[in-house]
């Protein structure tokens, strides 16, 4: 059964040399042209088992937080459809989402809000995200004030704590202490056994390698294969030196952090 099903998705953003040609092109009513199109993803068609962990990589600038994004209904496909079957939580970008001048219990309810979960469930789950995120008194003050580690922890103790069926995470793990990466990855496994579907985007081999079922590889917007993790690894480091640029190595010993 797929928890996840995308269907011809599709991205385009317009992209402008100067911002009065945004303006130009509102005065003439779109009848002129002054921008270019960017399609940051390309006819997509993707399903995602339940209970399969997958990854998503690729070169920067291949499309891979873009389609997180979309998956996660933060953006809007240009074209195509996303069926989506269960709860969906997701840690995208460091601090997307949260509100810098509400503090980190007033976004923890904000998160609830928006997936739909009813506030006194969240206040019955306060204290296990306070609890696992471990930014003591800095909860009940503004997020504006948080490290960058801080917001992760937020970020993470809020998204798990609300027993997700799909969990969306964009590179957010590496940030933070060991410790608490440790921490998150014994909660993902414990996530993994309990039959939850997992989608990250990462340059992190090593994770990739040990955590992943399968991989789906991005450049410029459009699959160029998915399949059997070490497959896509080994294609994704071909891909690398193609372009000059440094691949992760791929370790095969087990591993306890990204």
């Amino acid at each position: 059964m797929q928890s996840v099903k995308l269907k011809g998705i599709s991205k385009k953003y317009n992209i402008y040399d100067r911002p009065t040609d945004r303006l130009k092109e509102l005065l003439w009513r779109n009848r002129r042209c002054y921008h270019r199109e960017f399609w940051a993803l390309r006819d997509i068609n993707l399903e995602f088992e339940a209970g399969t962990t997958t990854a998503i990589v690729g070169p920067n600038g291949s499309g891979k937080s873009t389609l997180l994004q979309i998956i996660a209904r933060v953006l809007q496909p240009t074209t195509g459809t996303v069926g989506i079957r269960g709860r969906v939580t997701a840690i995208l970008e460091l601090g997307a989402g949260f509100q810098p001048d509400y503090s980190g219990r007033e976004n923890v309810l904000l998160n609830g809000m928006i997936l739909g979960i009813p506030q006194n469930e969240m206040i019955a789950r306060m204290d296990a995200i306070a609890e696992f995120a471990e930014i003591g008194d800095f909860f009940d003050q503004p997020v504006k004030t948080y490290s960058s580690g801080m917001v992760v922890r937020l970020a993470f103790a809020s998204a798990i704590n609300v027993d997700p069926e799909i969990l969306l995470v964009d590179e957010a793990l590496a940030v933070g202490d060991a410790f608490f990466q440790r921490k998150c990855i014994w909660r993902i496994l414990d996530m993994q056994q309990q039959g939850r579907t997992i989608i990250f985007v990462s340059h992190d081999m090593k994770a990739v390698s040990r955590y992943c079922n399968q991989a789906v590889l991005l450049n410029g917007g459009a699959i160029v294969d998915k399949g059997e993790t070490s497959s896509i690894i080994q294609q994704f480091e071909a891909l690398m030196e193609q372009t000059g640029a440094v691949a992760p190595k791929v370790f095969t010993q087990p591993i306890t952090v990204f």
